[in-house]
């Protein structure tokens, strides 16, 4: 298959799968794998890669509301978690708590997919599917209740797990979500507080993916394409889901691929 092809075809998936509760990482990686022929961490290196252009999306999308956090800077440290500042605090606060557990879970990373062949890589994404959607039905049954405003605890849980969702199989969207909402907070706005928190997260793991190894294993062309592509589809597919607010029980989703990942993973390494 063509080189922009492929990278058309996953900046397609990267831009529908980064809001959804199924893992864009676990899910680009195994497509590039298949498409592209790359190895496990090249695969893995590359959906990190593309977080980038998802991350342009939410900014886009969220433009107003990122003005309005960069307005609130001044009084940020003054009146840390009050009504004007609690986005704000929420999302510095998230982020570092990200950054103390997503670079512990990066360097598990690396160890974790060189060690693994087809397979097993397979059914390691497939398992962690299947938590992902057994917490999305966690959260689905026990939400909380209906609060307005992020604090301290929110940003603390959120930001570390959100972390651990640099691992191939965790939804990233879908663990933040969930965790929101079983902290009271309702759909539209776990929606909202977890795309906005994905903007530094994002541009962080490119970072580091870029720090670390350089350029992925594709053309700077082939690169381009793909962030590009994954940005507008992105874009849409945030109009899309918050117009909507869906209440399709995505779990079942996670569960099914996850299950599927497991199996033929299975079957691949037997």
């Amino acid at each position: 298959m063509h080189p922009l092809l492929v990278a058309v075809l996953l900046g397609i998936l990267q831009g529908v799968l980064e809001w959804v509760p199924v893992s864009s990482e676990g899910g680009v990686a195994l497509a590039s794998t298949a498409l592209a022929g790359l190895d496990p961490d090249a695969a893995t290196r590359l959906a990190l890669f593309l977080h980038a252009g998802t991350a342009v999306a939410a900014v886009a999308y969220y433009r107003g509301e990122v003005r309005e956090l960069f307005a609130a800077l001044p009084a940020l440290s003054r009146r840390p978690f009050a009504d004007e500042t609690a986005d704000l605090s929420f999302l510095v606060v998230a982020t570092l708590a990200t950054g103390l557990t997503g670079l512990p879970a990066y360097l598990v990373l690396d160890t974790v997919v060189s060690e693994l062949g087809g397979g097993l890589f397979l059914a390691f994404v497939g398992g962690l599917l299947v938590v992902t959607g057994l917490l999305q039905r966690f959260a689905a049954v026990l939400s909380l209740g209906d609060r307005e405003n992020p604090n301290l605890v929110d940003a603390v849980v959120v930001g570390a797990l959100q972390g651990l969702a640099i691992l191939p199989g965790v939804s990233r969207s879908g663990t933040t979500v969930s965790a929101l909402l079983l902290r009271g907070h309702e759909g539209e706005s776990s929606l909202r507080l977890s795309f906005l928190l994905s903007i530094p997260a994002a541009l962080a793991a490119n970072a580091l993916v870029l720090a670390d190894t350089g350029l992925p294993s594709v053309t700077p062309t082939a690169a381009v394409a793909a962030l590009a592509v994954s940005a507008v589809v992105g874009y849409l597919t945030v109009d899309a889901l918050v117009r909507l607010v869906r209440r399709v029980a995505f779990w079942l989703v996670c569960l099914f691929f996850g299950g599927l990942g497991v199996a033929g993973g299975l079957l691949v390494a037997l």
